[in-house]
């Protein structure tokens, strides 16, 4: 039995790191089906929801590490999830160069204008924005 509220306190913060991590972990696997799947809304909710548990791990993983350390499982664990969140970053950064790519093929003008300039979207039509009858 734990005898003194320090001892509590560490427990408690060993807990609620292992939780966060453990939301760490779903979320990349959301983001890789997501990204497997190809389906942007799912990848946009996923990449902003392992944002947020990042953020908490990131704060628990701080705490835990000031006040005695963090136990070597769950430090292992947060640098498999390091390693995961590397590797995902990676692969959106080569699909986006293949689709940068893909338009450049498709649509060769698009590659060499501003996408935006002064005046707006370039491909817009000029127009006075005024409707007549």
């Amino acid at each position: 039995m734990l005898s003194s509220s320090a001892e509590q306190h560490v427990l408690r913060e060993t807990a609620d790191l292992e939780s966060a991590l453990a939301a760490v972990e779903a979320r990349l696997a959301e983001l890789a089906e997501a990204l497997k799947a190809h389906d942007a809304d799912a990848t946009e909710a996923a990449s902003g929801a392992l944002h947020r548990a990042l953020t908490l791990a990131v704060d628990r993983s701080t705490r835990a590490a000031r006040n005695g350390g963090m136990p070597p499982a769950l430090r292992r664990r947060l640098a498999i999830a390091g390693g995961q969140v590397a590797a995902l970053r990676e692969a959106i950064a080569r699909a986006s160069v293949s689709l940068d790519k893909s338009i450049e093929i498709l649509l060769p003008e698009a590659a060499k204008a501003p996408v935006y300039g002064a005046q707006g979207n370039p491909w817009r039509a000029a127009s006075s924005g005024v409707a007549e009858a």
